[in-house]
């Protein structure tokens, strides 16, 4: 996974991995959340990856959006 850059500094999120139709998004204190074109729909999607890579409204977007917040495909603790 790579590094949330955090740019706010207050950030929940640690670190994310971007893939064709999926992001997974680690936050404090370790668990991953899956979201996939089927869980969010892709313009969330394509939201959610656009933010990871720069690094700063990530955590605020999923909260703000209930369909993006309970629409995680999956929930795992961190490997």
């Amino acid at each position: 996974m790579e590094r949330y850059r955090n740019v706010s500094g207050d950030s929940g999120v640690d670190a994310y991995e971007v893939g064709d139709d999926f992001i997974k998004i680690r936050f404090r204190p370790g668990v991953v959340y899956w979201y996939t074109t089927a869980s969010v729909g892709a313009r969330h999607l394509g939201v959610l990856k656009r933010l990871a890579r720069r690094g700063q409204g990530l955590g605020t977007y999923i909260s703000q959006h209930p369909d993006v917040k309970g629409g995680y495909a999956k929930k795992e603790p961190d490997d």
